[in-house]
């Protein structure tokens, strides 16, 4: 959320930013409650203040006389009173969720754009892998080698629904743990942490996937939602707080269940593990101080921490800025990481990686005092590390060979205790 008044004094900037971003919001309406809200303000406090000063003097009344028509004076002022508050009540509401749907300011490096076709390619890393064979897809292989059932998936839990079986599971574990160590060896400032999937509604408020993208989120029967990342349970964890300025920058990997309808993309990805209602999730959050050059800094390390695992499993990569239309509401930049699949012969996300500066931590109110004591928003920020199973795509595919054995990556082999997944026995391919 962004600063009334910062709107009000840079109204043709945030009137841009809406036009970048390809968000559909009536700023001019904004002010004409802004204008309504101030205005009935002002009257609710003065008519409250000589409620007030009515109630001394009736305590002060001299006789009974006096007093009777002071009473009929104070009751006509407290039901324009009444009918003040029910006024402002109304116009705050429409205010909020006015406001709530206002953009944040996006870098001036932001492409143009209205899809993710439009994002710009920032670089390459490794050579797209080539077989003297024709590559078979992550389904094909993983079936024929029991690491998947989707056809069981699909009875069980319905549309989108998989089975990881045998290898299949282990090479999520083994993900998850080599993510995890490297972060402890290589970035052992970052906390790790374990987060709730299911969260209140607030926290999908303040971190802007509400009210903008509820279709896209399942909901209990109590009116709490399950998130589709950790960053939503993460970033409230400080929800409402004041924290020390000499722990900025604080860092969190963070892993949890996730849950996404998929809502918009009903023709997507409707095979495989592209795109699926329920993974997982290894998160990195940086909270930091309320300064550009600082959201900026970080954002590249994160993007990097992220690299330099995809370079560890040995996948190929390209890394795109997000174009204007291509990032959220909240969001100043974005980066996403892309992963080369052989048998769709393109690159396809893994990892994403934005920052906010205050929007969200506005939203959440997470402060600091600065070194001049005074109260300021931290920046925050988030990207990928792994998602799965997402992440056994490229890496099945990328790995295969033409027996239909897939080599294992050499840094997870000490978690899987062998270098090759091969076809299992006829026995065991039986569930």
């Amino acid at each position: 959320m962004l600063d009334i008044k910062f709107i009000r004094e840079n109204l043709s900037l945030v009137k841009a930013a809406a036009k970048k971003k390809h968000i559909d919001v009536d700023l001019d309406k904004l002010m004409r409650l802004d204008d309504k809200r101030k205005k009935l303000q002002q009257a609710f406090d003065e008519k409250r203040a000589s409620q007030n000063e009515m109630s001394t003097k009736i305590a002060q009344a001299s006789s009974s006389d006096e007093r009777e028509k002071m009473i009929a004076e104070m009751k006509t002022l407290k039901d324009g009173l009444q009918k003040d508050e029910a006024d402002l009540k109304r116009t705050i509401k429409q205010w909020q969720l006015l406001m709530l749907h206002v953009p944040n300011i996006p870098d001036m490096t932001v492409p143009e754009g209205e899809s993710d076709a439009d994002n710009q390619e920032v670089r390459v890393v490794g050579e797209v892998t080539k077989f003297d064979f024709e590559p078979k897809s992550h389904i094909e292989l993983m079936q024929n080698l029991g690491m998947i059932d989707l056809e069981r998936g699909t009875k069980t839990s319905g549309f989108r629904g998989y089975y990881l079986t045998g290898d299949g599971l282990k090479l999520s574990f083994a993900l998850w743990q080599f993510v995890f160590d490297t972060f402890a060896k290589e970035h052992p400032e970052y906390k790790e942490m374990l987060v709730p999937s299911m969260v209140r509604r607030e926290p999908f408020m303040g971190t802007g996937y509400l009210p903008q993208s509820e279709e896209d989120l399942y909901k209990t029967q109590d009116g709490d939602f399950l998130a589709g990342t950790a960053e939503v349970a993460m970033m409230s964890y400080f929800m409402d707080e004041v924290v020390e300025k000499k722990d900025l920058p604080m860092k969190f990997i963070a892993f949890s269940p996730c849950f996404r309808r998929e809502a918009g993309s009903h023709g997507k990805d409707t095979k495989g593990l592209i795109r699926v209602h329920e993974f997982f999730k290894i998160e990195q959050v940086v909270l930091c101080e309320a300064n550009h050059e600082e959201s900026v800094k970080f954002h590249e390390e994160i993007t990097q921490n992220s690299e330099k695992l995809m370079q560890a499993l040995g996948i190929p990569y390209h890394v795109v800025v997000n174009c204007g239309g291509d990032i959220g509401l909240g969001q100043v930049k974005k980066y996403d990481i892309e992963a080369w699949v052989p048998s769709e012969g393109k690159y396809r996300e893994t990892h994403s990686a934005s920052y906010f500066h205050d929007f969200q931590t506005r939203r959440l109110n997470i402060r600091y005092k600065d070194d001049n004591g005074r109260m300021q928003f931290v920046h925050s920020l988030n990207n990928t590390a792994l998602a799965t199973p997402r992440a056994l795509v490229p890496i099945v595919e990328n790995y295969q060979q033409a027996d239909g054995s897939i080599v294992i990556p050499e840094v997870l082999r000490p978690y899987m205790g062998k270098d090759r997944i091969e076809p299992p026995h006829d026995s065991q391919a039986q569930v």
